[in-house]
């Protein structure tokens, strides 16, 4: 392993990442147990791992499950990447235990917006981080075509519907070949099945068979499939299409999501191989018939497509840290809009290769309420998994403003309030990280806190922090300096996760899928944010009922919410209790597996601030970048 030769004060992220010469990344896989046969690479400093792996390790045991939340964040975030990593480099590198983190691929929404990447930061990171936070291999360009090829085939079906008669609908969707023979391209065979017709010759169907099946009879006002692309443009929330004459006046008001807000990310999340993504891609419903029936990607045609889109993708990429520890970077879903989770193939890979004795440590986005709720009552589901310990990371910046300090915002310097001493004021905010930690015990997880230290924070603060930590039940509370020493400063939260991974584990779910939507709903309002009630309105209301005719009430639920508050508001720090959250709409994405309720006025697709972090961002006439953060 390399010995890093940190320096003070710290450099920027880019400078120390590019300071550093990865190592070979078929090093990385040879130490990491992975044969030549079991990966591509991708240029020197990436991998793409084959799913064999899975098949290969099979009987191997499990590891150590470990998955890292927070406390809820300031705009600037409060080091959960740079603390996964530098928990992993202290686990590989400094306390010799095997170790594999696994991590979300970055969106270039907030790279070029405000939060910039995620690849860590300081000393604890993932390198090369401009690979890392730019394109990568790819994965979510792949993504955005599948995604767009499925909106495309949703207008084009409408419009060719609008213009034919069903018998010239039929002949076209099954021509004849030379010798007039007519045949059902494979997928047709499932939109036969679910329509009660069981016959394989296209001439065999009666008029109103080959009526039934050629005119799906979407109704255009249910679409919620959106186009998707992977920057932040607010312009693009609320758009028009169809306005060219070619199209015959068949415009329809629809809008961009983000691209990681699609559902084919979620997908590839939560796949467990490649049959069961191309089974969840051709489920995914975009729309309703004009008689209230699920329209599907399969029914469309397109499932098999998007797969082949997707089936490079669906390979975690390895990566490496700056102490030569090996990273499965895969998928890359928000928290807040979407269930904020790397992939459940990353962690099983992962798992395996690192044997019982050793670690796979995951991120889930945002505060605790967020992503470690869809960890675990989403991913753990679907995967089978579950963790060994829980880390919760806190700093004395937000706990500060959830004590009710001034306003913490982006690109704006920090008030003096946040740079000198004030135990009352960090203790105030204390409310916030014991409800989390509470929160996160409910599963049955032994929790500890991790304290990422800044340089400003005194001795005095920081105590403050570890008491309310224990005394809210936490097993170890511990400060840690990663950012500035990488490793050798997450040695001591190390050991304590070492040793919380010895406690006894009685998981549990937050609700159990056969009870309504509703109960659902309410069990994360009331048990993890605190709310008192909940308020459906009427777009919601019609939209649960939709949903429990056509049988997706057993769903778990992926709460689309802000990442700055229990409640709905953005601007309610501490711990709010008792207060109602308003859920304005639900929507599901079946071939995912999740409904997702839009609790208040919850945005898919972000904006960009006035000087975006873009303005920093630049190559130099050496074809390096600059500026990236």
């Amino acid at each position: 392993m390399v010995k890093l030769e940190c320096k003070s004060p710290v450099p920027s992220d880019i400078d120390i990442a590019q300071a550093t010469t990865p190592v070979p990344i078929s090093e990385i896989a040879k130490a990491a147990g992975l044969t030549p046969n079991l990966y591509d690479l991708y240029g020197n400093t990436k991998a793409k791992v084959k799913l064999d792996v899975m098949n290969k390790h099979a009987s191997a045991p499990n590891g150590n499950y470990v998955v890292v939340g927070g406390m809820t964040p300031t705009p600037l975030g409060e080091g959960k990447s740079t603390t996964t990593v530098g928990l992993c480099q202290a686990l590989g590198a400094h306390l010799n235990r095997k170790v594999i983190t696994c991590v979300r691929q970055p969106s270039q929404g907030p790279t070029f917006g405000i939060k910039g990447g995620a690849a860590g930061g300081g000393y604890s990171q993932v390198i090369p981080m401009e690979e890392f936070n730019l394109h990568m291999t790819g994965d979510i360009h792949a993504i955005t075509a599948a995604n767009n090829l499925l909106a495309a085939a949703i207008d084009v079906r409408i419009f060719h519907e609008s213009t034919q008669s069903d018998t010239a609908l039929f002949n076209r969707l099954c021509p004849p070949n030379k010798a007039g023979k007519r045949t059902f391209a494979p997928v047709m065979l499932k939109r036969l099945r679910n329509l009660g017709i069981h016959k394989d010759d296209p001439d065999a169907l009666t008029p109103e068979e080959k009526a039934r099946f050629a005119r799906i009879d979407m109704d255009s006002s249910t679409i919620t499939w959106k186009r998707v692309m992977d920057v932040n443009d607010r312009f693009l929330r609320n758009i028009t299409i169809g306005q060219a004459p070619t199209e015959k006046g068949m415009t329809r008001e629809t809008g961009f999501d983000i691209a990681v807000a699609s559902e084919i990310m979620a997908v590839l999340a939560l796949t467990t191989d490649l049959a069961d993504m191309r089974t969840r891609l051709g489920n995914m419903v975009v729309a309703n018939t004009k008689q209230g029936l699920p329209v599907t990607a399969d029914d469309l045609g397109v499932g098999g497509a998007l797969a082949v889109l997707m089936k490079d993708a669906i390979e975690p990429t390895l990566m490496q840290t700056l102490e030569e520890t090996p990273v499965l970077v895969h998928a890359g879903p928000f928290a807040n809009i979407a269930h904020g989770n790397s992939s459940i193939i990353a962690d099983k890979i992962g798992l395996k290769l690192v044997g019982k004795d050793g670690f796979v440590v995951t991120e889930a986005g945002f505060g605790a309420d967020i992503g470690l709720e869809k960890f675990m009552n989403i991913k753990c589901r679907y995967s089978g998994l579950k963790p060994s310990c829980a880390v919760i990371v806190a700093t004395v910046r937000a706990l500060k403003m959830h004590g009710g300090g001034p306003v913490v915002t982006a690109g704006k310097p920090l008030d003096h309030a946040y740079t000198n001493e004030d135990t009352e004021l960090v203790k105030a905010g204390c409310c916030n990280l014991a409800r989390h930690v509470a929160n996160t015990r409910k599963y049955g997880v032994p929790v500890v806190v991790a304290i990422n230290k800044f340089a400003t924070d005194t001795d005095a603060e920081l105590a403050a922090v570890r008491e309310a930590a224990l005394e809210a039940g936490a097993v170890d509370a511990v400060v840690c300096e990663h950012h500035a020493y990488g490793g050798a400063g997450a040695a001591k939260l190390g050991e304590a996760v070492i040793a919380a991974c010895r406690e006894k584990v009685d998981f549990q779910f937050l609700y159990d899928l056969q009870q309504p939507i509703k109960a659902k709903i309410e069990a994360i309002a009331k048990e993890v944010y605190g709310a008192a009630s909940v308020e459906y309105l009427p777009q919601a209301e019609s939209q649960i009922e939709l949903y429990t005719k056509m049988g997706f009430d057993k769903l778990p639920i992926c709460m689309a919410k802000t990442q700055y508050s229990f409640t709905a508001d953005a601007s309610a720090k501490g711990a709010p209790s008792g207060f109602v959250l308003p859920i304005r709409d639900v929507r599901a994405s079946v071939g995912a597996g999740f409904l997702y309720p839009l609790v208040g006025d919850m945005m898919m697709m972000p904006g960009l601030p006035t000087r975006p972090a873009f303005y920093e961002i630049d190559i130099d006439s050496s074809g390096h970048v600059v500026g990236l953060s």
